[in-house]
């Protein structure tokens, strides 16, 4: 189960996601094809509703073209 401060931190790093994945001028369509996955899954990354494994944190930054310490390159408090 996922506390609320949990959730806070996940919605802030999907925003973050959000961010990089818009400044690339990519759809969720196209980063969830170079993730192959669905794009769904992007949303839900990018809402903050799941907590992607090391895994997919890899796949997601290389799909993205960033280094994996970039997707949690965000302000949080």
């Amino acid at each position: 189960m996922i506390s609320n401060k949990d959730s806070r931190y996940l919605k802030a790093f999907g925003k973050n996601i959000r961010k990089i994945r818009q400044a690339s001028n990519m759809s969720q369509e196209a980063l969830s094809s170079r993730m192959e996955t669905s794009p769904s899954q992007v949303g839900r990354i990018e809402r903050g509703e799941i907590n992607p494994t090391v895994s997919t944190l890899k796949v997601l930054a290389e799909a993205l073209g960033v280094e994996v310490k970039d997707l949690f390159n965000f302000d949080y408090s």
